[in-house]
């Protein structure tokens, strides 16, 4: 991995999805990264006239330029991800084309374990986004009282990690 863009959708102040990204960062260790965290930017809804204007869509776009990997930490809410994670693909969807991409979730329940899919083919499908087939999936049980993370969940995220870094998308990948 050259570089990595965490993009942090969730708009809430107390977020668990917000908190993955912060311990996936620290997780890479010497990793070149930076996290976006989509609640001190202003961006548009796309479709608007601003949203084609937008400065800071267009900050976000550079800072998923710069990236060899990308990886969302998303809520996830009625069985997919936040609106605010579908409207960065919408707003800059081109620029993930041919990244490495890796998800981290944190839902309010076992079963939304596959709601990322829909995101994923939506990435891989339109803009030849490559897809780490690990993710991370963390419900409330994945959080101690202390408000820490469980042993096996940080396991995850480390295996995350090393499963982003075997996956490079070279000039071969023009073929796609």
């Amino acid at each position: 991995m050259e570089h990595v863009t965490i993009i942090a959708t969730s708009l809430n102040g107390d977020s668990k999805s917000q908190q993955l990204a912060r311990i996936f960062q620290r997780e890479l260790g010497t990793v070149s990264s930076e996290l976006v965290d989509l609640r001190e930017l202003s961006l548009p809804l796309a479709g608007t006239e601003e949203a084609w204007s937008s400065e800071e869509a267009a900050q976000l776009k550079q800072a998923i330029e710069r990236a060899s990997h990308v990886v969302f930490a998303v809520p996830i809410y009625c069985y997919d991800v936040n609106a605010a994670a579908k409207n960065v693909i919408e707003l800059v969807g081109r620029a993930l084309s041919k990244k490495v991409v890796g998800f981290l979730c944190a839902a309010g329940g076992e079963n939304s374990y596959m709601s990322v899919m829909g995101f994923a083919n939506h990435l891989m499908l339109d803009f030849r986004s490559v897809i780490c087939p690990r993710y991370v999936y963390a419900s409330p049980s994945s959080w101690l009282e202390n408000g820490e993370l469980d042993t096996a969940l940080l396991e995850r995220i480390q295996t995350l990690v090393d499963d982003l870094s075997e996956i490079q998308v070279g000039s071969s990948a023009s073929a796609c």
